[in-house]
């Protein structure tokens, strides 16, 4: 017999729910594959969200792989969690679930289901809360945190085991028995542009079966309809709230680039540190300062960090407590973004709420940069990206310039505040719970015109291949 899982861990406490009798809380389930061990954007989304169900009344179910890193709402009376066993992805400060113990964790959800099943991405976790929301016939909201082609580009090798771990359990609930899929499945040495392909397949259907998809940024609301035309969409960006005051770290005489967040090649660090090259020549006192975890990123990148290190001004931090981040960011004269696969990038408004001007290569990400005022954009190659380093370095030695990109900075920042936000998403769950539609964001236009991976396009129907 199946445990009921809302009795078994929530029990009959509502101290700190509203005082109105006619409140009913609702348990709101976060199924995400991405909970730490290392700081992320993603991670800091989810939690906000807790914050802000926890603070309306709401109980929290959080399901998540078995990783440690920050959990501020841990132990809280209305906040329960399920952790699945987990193994670390290799480049990444992350660790993913593959289908351990999910068939338990399906049917005691599908006891005693949440109310609302919200999904952060595509993942094995993303996968479950899918399938709990299908078989409980509860609403599916999935927010899509992730610029997922790009993503393929990069980790394509993982893809046909998500693949197959999709079809699995869609064949599944479809009555097909585990011994016939056995027999069905079956595994294939994994090429690049056949898993590319495949990791869209798989999200065209995720985002076509949502009730809602939500996005941080209109950039990525315009990728979720070219992969999946007819899913309702709606922006929220997420929200972020100015980090503590501290005195900035001590700097050198010249100039300080600043970059803060995950250091990986899918986040243009190379990019980065072949621009900065070029920037030396014209400001030899220039420094580069890089904020985040190093020593775990991919093999090549790691190499071409430690030779900048040693020969070429670049300053490896490491990974620094997210509470101490304001020091570095207050040490900063530029924030330089080199990554074009972000969806919206919280270091831009922690560095924005900071007062810092930016340099980015991604002219879609503009919710707290305003072209010639606080930022300045650049193509994504290491002579552009240099010259307007170059450019915003000389306008910044106007202090009228200067104070003007601080002041912007700082008013565009205090428009996306966690509590505005996230409450957001309080009354989107309230509103999907009863039945009732949320609307879409409307004017969204995809570019279907846009290259997919690179140089290529889809220009043709994906279709899967018949079983044979």
């Amino acid at each position: 017999m199946v445990e009921s899982y809302t009795d078994a861990v929530f029990g009959p406490s509502e101290e700190g729910q509203p005082a109105d009798p006619e409140f009913k809380p609702l348990t709101i389930a976060e199924f995400t594959d991405n909970y730490g061990p290392g700081h992320s954007g993603l991670l800091y989304a989810v939690q906000f969200i807790e914050e802000q169900v926890l603070a309306a009344g709401h109980r929290l179910l959080v399901v998540a792989p078995v990783a440690d890193g920050p959990n501020p709402f841990a132990g809280h009376e209305r906040r329960r969690e399920i952790r699945l066993p987990s193994v670390p992805l290799p480049g990444n400060p992350v660790r993913i679930s593959l289908g351990k113990d999910f068939d338990y964790r399906l049917a005691q959800l599908i006891a005693n289901p949440p109310d609302v099943i919200h999904v952060h991405g595509l993942g094995g976790i993303g996968l479950l809360g899918m399938w709990v929301a299908q078989r409980a016939n509860r609403p599916l909201i999935i927010t899509w945190h992730t610029d997922f082609e790009a993503y393929a580009d990069h980790y394509w090798h993982f893809v046909p085991l998500l693949n197959a771990a999709y079809k699995v359990y869609t064949l599944h609930m479809e009555g097909m028995t585990w011994k016939k899929l056995r027999k069905t499945i079956r595994f294939q040495r994994p090429r690049r542009g056949r898993a590319q392909l495949e990791l869209l397949q798989v999200a065209a259907g995720m985002l076509t079966d949502a009730e809602l998809v939500t996005t941080p940024s209109d950039k990525t609301a315009k990728r979720v309809l070219e992969i999946a035309p007819n899913a309702r969409v709606r922006v929220v960006p997420n929200g972020t709230d100015a980090l503590p005051e501290l005195p900035p770290v001590p700097k050198g005489r010249g100039p300080r680039l600043l970059y803060v967040g995950r250091i990986a090649v899918e986040k243009g660090i190379d990019l980065m540190l072949d621009a900065f090259e070029l920037v030396r020549d014209y400001a030899p006192n220039a420094e580069l300062m890089l904020v985040g975890d190093w020593t775990n990123t991919q093999a090549s990148l790691r190499r071409q960090l430690k030779r900048a290190a040693r020969y070429g001004g670049v300053k490896l931090v490491g990974q620094i407590q997210r509470d101490k981040l304001g020091a570095y960011y207050a040490s900063g004269d530029v924030f330089v973004f080199a990554s074009t696969t972000d969806t919206q990038a919280l270091v831009l408004h922690e560095a924005a709420h900071a007062g810092l001007p930016f340099v980015s290569v991604d002219h879609e990400l503009r919710l707290v940069m305003e072209p010639g005022v606080n930022a300045m954009f650049s193509r994504p190659n290491a002579v552009s990206l240099a010259g307007t380093i170059i450019d915003m370095l000389g306008a910044l030695e106007d202090p009228e310039f200067k104070a003007r990109a601080s002041a912007r900075s700082r008013e565009l920042a205090a428009r996306y505040t966690i509590e505005n936000q996230s409450q957001e998403f309080v009354q989107i769950y309230e509103q999907i719970a009863t039945g009732a539609p949320v609307e879409p964001t409307e004017g969204i236009e995809p570019d279907l015109a846009r290259p997919f991976f690179g140089n290529r396009r889809i220009t043709g129907t994906l279709t899967p291949a018949a079983d044979s």
